[in-house]
């Protein structure tokens, strides 16, 4: 069973990621900010987190940082999700150990590319 973790500010961002993700085969869990995501991932390592870039509480380069920081946090494929490309914030959550990123709005298409084939929807 593969565990994702979306993590948005806005609900309905939320909701549709679980929607397309959500399978027999993949668990999806939210959260809403940075704190909650580091905190519920020192409970509970997911295999794939999907990062809102732009977090009121926390920039997203020090939850990745933390994340990894974490027991089982160097496993975690991480995905800096973003409304448009930016290059810098890219690289930087790159440098800081993300595994690539999204662009928002994304479909079924796009988000089950981030998912090993196995599992692919």
């Amino acid at each position: 069973m593969l565990r994702c973790m979306v993590v948005d500010g806005a609900p309905v961002v939320r909701k549709v990621a679980t929607r397309l993700l959500a399978s027999d085969n993949v668990v999806v869990t939210t959260a809403d900010t940075g704190f909650h995501t580091v905190s519920a991932c020192s409970v509970e390592m997911p295999d794939i987190i999907i990062l809102d870039c732009a977090l009121p509480d926390m920039p997203s380069v020090d939850i990745i940082t933390q994340i990894r920081a974490l027991p089982g946090g160097t496993a975690t494929r991480i995905y800096l999700c973003l409304a448009e490309i930016d290059v810098t914030k890219i690289m930087r959550a790159k440098r800081a150990g993300a595994a690539g990123y999204l662009l928002k709005p994304f479909n079924r298409e796009s988000i089950s590319g981030i998912l090993p084939s196995a599992t692919v929807l």
